[in-house]
């Protein structure tokens, strides 16, 4: 946890401290502009931000989840990206990371909500049930509601990580026995911006982080209040199975050559058309992969409602804005009759050839015997 010294230091000074260098300094701004989903020409404007900026205080607050998004968020694969999560934005609190615990922690807490009130990020981790008064979440006897409330009094912003906080999540499945909900059912007058994902993707949860901490404001969101450069296309317009998909190429089993062969997992279950992620294009652990590219069809984790789409393993049956490839037999069906057309034409021009030349192999034939006999 960071003193009050050390929070006046700047996002160059904390990295330059650690031991890095000028050049690992410029490294790092270069590959958070690319995170950020920024052009490269921005990247003189996030280094000269992240050398006058101060550090902006986080409050991380976890209720009703499994961790999974901040296990998602320690493991991304640059080595300076570790080092701003636990120091560079000067992480305040967090219930799984910090090594104080007990009224040694809250207190540090309060005392940094009261010193930054109205320049703190809240970072919020976990659906906040509230039947019964909310008492399915408590934290040291508050329940997760009186904690959001006031730890969100003092919030330059709230950040949804994980589409529990986002959307409500698994606890909030049928027949959600707990009265979970996501924070802006709860929070009404501060900017929340959501980061879906179960969970989402290290990089991604980064680069929000620090699209804040380095301009001072909001990325641009898209209607469900997403930021667009992460969540602005389907994970199927990235797929590298689209190919098939356009080519009527299905896996019908998990365990079928044509599955091993990239054929595309629609018919399994696939809801990368109605999902909207950047796992096609940025990829889990160290960018090596992501759940489609393992064999295992999108589950649409980043939508609201996910958890009640299934079962995961029955195909959709429509997919809207898709015009003629509304359905995996339509496409198969197009796709076979375009191949067949294509056949019986190639077969039609090929007798057509072929006949022309047996024909003129014979009038050949007739002249020679002709002059043969003349």
């Amino acid at each position: 946890m960071s003193t009050s010294n050390e929070k006046q230091k700047t996002y160059y000074e904390s990295i330059i401290e650690k031991g890095y260098s000028r050049r690992d300094f410029i490294k790092f701004a270069t590959y958070m502009t690319a995170f950020m989903g920024l052009e490269s020409s921005m990247v003189g404007q996030v280094v000269k931000a992240m050398e006058t900026k101060k550090r902006i205080p986080v409050i991380w607050e976890h209720f009703q989840e499994c961790t999974g998004c901040t296990e998602s968020f320690i493991r991304s694969d640059h080595p300076l990206v570790a080092d701003l999560i636990f120091d560079t934005i000067s992480l305040d609190y967090t219930d799984t990371l910090m090594a104080a615990s007990g009224h040694n922690a809250e207190e540090a807490k309060q005392a940094s909500m009261k010193e930054n009130y109205g320049n703190y990020i809240l970072v919020v981790e976990g659906a906040i049930p509230t039947k019964d008064g909310g008492v399915y979440c408590a934290i040291a006897g508050r329940t997760a509601i009186e904690v959001l409330k006031e730890s969100a009094a003092g919030a330059a912003a709230i950040l949804t990580f994980g589409s529990c906080s986002a959307w409500g999540g698994i606890q909030a499945a049928y027949p959600n026995p707990t009265g979970s909900v996501p924070v802006d059912e709860i929070i009404k007058d501060k900017p929340i911006i959501r980061v879906p994902g179960c969970p989402p993707i290290a990089e991604v949860m980064t680069g929000v982080v620090m699209y804040y901490a380095t301009f001072g404001s909001l990325p641009e969101l898209d209607s469900m209040g997403r930021p667009k450069q992460f969540y602005g296309k389907r994970v199927h317009d990235s797929c590298y199975r689209r190919p098939n998909f356009d080519a009527g190429l299905f896996a019908e089993s998990f365990d079928s050559q044509e599955a091993k062969d990239g054929y595309c997992l629609y018919k399994l279950g696939c809801r990368g058309p109605v999902t909207y992620n950047a796992c096609g294009t940025m990829g889990w652990n160290n960018g090596v992969s992501y759940p489609i590219k393992s064999g295992y069809p999108c589950i649409g984790c980043s939508e609201n409602n996910f958890w009640d789409n299934s079962p995961f393993y029955e195909r959709l049956q429509n997919i809207p804005g898709m015009g003629i490839e509304a359905t995996a037999d339509t496409v198969g069906k197009i796709a076979i009759g375009a191949a067949i057309g294509a056949a019986v034409v190639h077969s039609v021009a090929t007798n057509f050839a072929k006949k022309k030349e047996i024909r003129e192999a014979e009038v050949s034939g007739e002249k020679n015997e002709k002059n043969i006999k003349a």
